[in-house]
């Protein structure tokens, strides 16, 4: 066996031809035991490939391009250990090539997720801060360092999230999203990170992929989760793989560049032609990132197995997929769900900027909707694009049949349209919209109105990193950077550090703890969690709703609490007479002010300032 092992050894040494091999290991003891390798090598695919320790091969796939081969091995009751790949010419060994079966983390497969309970907190890492200043530039990418340039790469890094964790805590955040981490080798705008050219390797600039882990660990001692921004639907041009495609079909062509329709509407309308539907869906994203054709077998199984990976080596939370709706629904779901069915509480949600509750609900596992269909995307959870359209322009509104607090109240009323309204990822901005500070002009008061709405509503409440300080962006004049800016405090240059109490100005220090405060107290609240909700038509442009848990069987008596939030979003000064609420006040006497702690009597008005919300604990 010595000598054996001594050949493959040095054979490896003297005519390895392997470039990549994909994914690089893997987990004994998944659900799926089926995997498929990817090995790259100059002519790879004229060599038999057979195994040592009787790993089962169960399937040798071979494309046009004769520097692939797709090896399929059977991992089922294998336990964790090394093995060798033999590659073969004429029956004899010309090469061979180590592979690991790891160990999975004890109870891996039933990993807890993120949910309800939750507060998602959403970063851009190059702007977030910058821990580590040696890896601001590497050689093996294009795109260097360069402060100076709005939209060039600034510095932050992986070490930068790290070194502020406790700030995150602080803020009430239990959930980090981060956008794209891995290598994106575009010449310009790499920063961002969503055109990938490496999905095995974290972006060098951010660190490394034993940074990633680190980070998960680190998180995971503070309570925290890690969710991670994949994307399915395109790579970037500089992808290794599109210097050398494994088969024509593996991205979508044309004769000339063709971009995507963006018409989503084309996958459920009963009436699209098939040239629309084909250009949606196969139409690249941008003449940058190169669409990727999940109907192939091979790309699904790429990508599947690239996030299942991700998940196991690195220990994640979730997932928030970028672009979900632009690929091909059916292999989406297939990819979804081999996921779901590996980690069965693994939550992901999918980015579907759908401005209809139907044709959002559409896309969401169960959903009553896609069912008239028979379409079930598999997907735990959809980005609530619809209320966030209208927490952009709300608080400037005064108040009619369809606009102001109306319009809040005509987004829940479509709630009957989705099957899990607890799961929906809510938010008032994200990286790609306006910031609320700008189109509220820095009102404190507008921005509180935000934030308590978003905390007490169902879903999943997202918070973009710098609204907790008052930072403001215009993206209509200032294009993505100016939505995208630095935290400051994250350079050690900085004139102020946001990230301290003491290095934030009264300003930043008024929203800081506002937020802190309000989701602080919202972390131990199931009944905001997965409570029920009963709001009352808006009146003046003032809205009322109540969160309660009383009617649940499941909850002990102890346990029974209902939330009163009220909103005047008028600019008088307003009371409400409270017999109107009276089926959900009850006998409930006084109100705890969650953010004052003041004790109102509830049992026969209530006085709101103008601009004003006010969450109250009934008692």
């Amino acid at each position: 066996m010595k000598k054996l092992l001594l050949f493959f050894l040095i054979s490896s040494t003297m005519f390895a031809q392997i470039e990549r091999i994909e994914p690089p290991f893997w987990y004994a003891g998944m659900h799926n035991p089926e995997l498929q390798i990817m090995v790259y090598g100059k002519n790879i695919s004229k060599y038999t490939v057979s195994t040592s320790n009787s790993i089962p091969i169960t399937k040798v796939e071979r494309t046009e391009n004769p520097n692939y081969i797709f090896v399929t091995i059977n991992t089922k009751n294998i336990p964790p250990k090394d093995f060798y790949f033999l590659f073969k010419e004429n029956e004899k060994v010309i090469f061979t090539q180590k592979y690991s079966l790891k160990q999975r983390r004890e109870n891996s497969a039933v990993r807890k997720s993120f949910d309800a309970s939750d507060m998602m907190y959403l970063i851009m890492p190059d702007r977030f801060a910058n821990g580590y200043l040696k890896n601001d530039s590497d050689k093996l990418t294009t795109e260097k360092y360069n402060r100076e340039l709005p939209e060039g790469r600034h510095g932050g890094d992986i070490q930068g999230v790290i070194n502020h964790l406790d700030y995150i805590a602080a803020l009430g955040a239990t959930t980090l999203w981060i956008t794209p981490l891995c290598e994106d080798n575009e010449a310009v705008y790499s920063y961002h990170s969503y055109a990938q050219t490496d999905v095995y390797k974290i972006d060098p600039r951010y660190g490394t992929n034993e940074d990633y882990t680190r980070l998960a660990t680190e998180m995971h001692k503070k309570n925290l989760k890690l969710v991670m921004d994949y994307v399915t639907n395109h790579w970037g041009l500089q992808h290794w793989m599109m210097k050398d495609l494994p088969t024509q079909d593996w991205i979508h062509q044309f004769e000339n560049f063709t971009q995507t329709n963006h018409r989503r509407t084309v996958i459920h309308d009963i009436n699209a032609s098939k040239s629309d539907t084909k250009i949606c869906m196969d139409g690249w994203f941008a003449p940058s990132m190169p669409d990727l054709n999940q109907t192939n077998p091979l790309v699904l199984n790429y990508l599947t197995q690239n996030a299942i990976w991700w998940i196991e080596s690195s220990n994640l939370d979730g997932f928030r997929v970028d672009t979900y709706n632009y690929a091909d629904p059916i292999a989406i779901t297939k990819w979804t769900k081999a996921i779901t069915d590996e980690y069965p509480n693994f939550n992901i949600v999918g980015e579907i900027s759908m401005r209809d509750q139907a044709q959002l609900s559409y896309w969401q596992k169960d959903s009553p909707i896609g069912k008239i269909q028979n379409f079930n995307s598999h997907l735990p959870s959809v980005m609530d694009f619809i209320l966030s359209d209208a927490l952009l322009t709300v608080f400037n509104e005064d108040g009619n049949w369809e606009s102001g607090m109306a319009k809040v109240y005509n987004n829940f009323a479509n709630d009957f349209l989705f099957p899990n309204v607890n799961n929906l990822l809510i938010f008032a901005e994200n990286h790609d919209t306006n910031r609320i500070n700008h189109v509220y002009k820095n009102d404190i008061e507008k921005y509180k109105m935000t934030m308590s709405l978003l905390a007490t509503v169902r879903g999943i409440p997202q918070l973009y990193y710098g609204s907790e300080i008052g930072m403001a962006g215009n993206k209509d004049d200032g294009g993505d950077a100016a939505i995208r800016q630095d935290f400051p405090g994250g350079w050690e240059a900085d004139p102020i550090n946001a990230f301290t109490k003491e290095g934030r100005t009264q300003g930043q220090n008024e929203y800081f703890d506002f937020t802190s405060k309000l989701f602080n107290w919202r972390k131990n609240k199931s009944v905001v969690h997965f409570g029920k909700m009963t709001h009352y038509i808006p009146e003046d442009n003032t809205y009322v709703y109540f969160r309660y848990n009383a009617t649940d069987p499941s909850v002990s008596e102890l346990a029974k609490q209902s939330v009163m939030v009220l909103f005047n979003n008028s600019s008088e000064t307003k009371t409400l007479k409270t017999d109107r609420f009276v089926e959900n006040i009850g006998n409930f006497k006084t109100g705890k002010d969650v953010i004052t702690d003041k004790i109102i009597d509830v049992t026969k008005e209530i006085t709101l300032e103008p601009k004003s919300a006010l969450i109250l604990e009934l008692k």
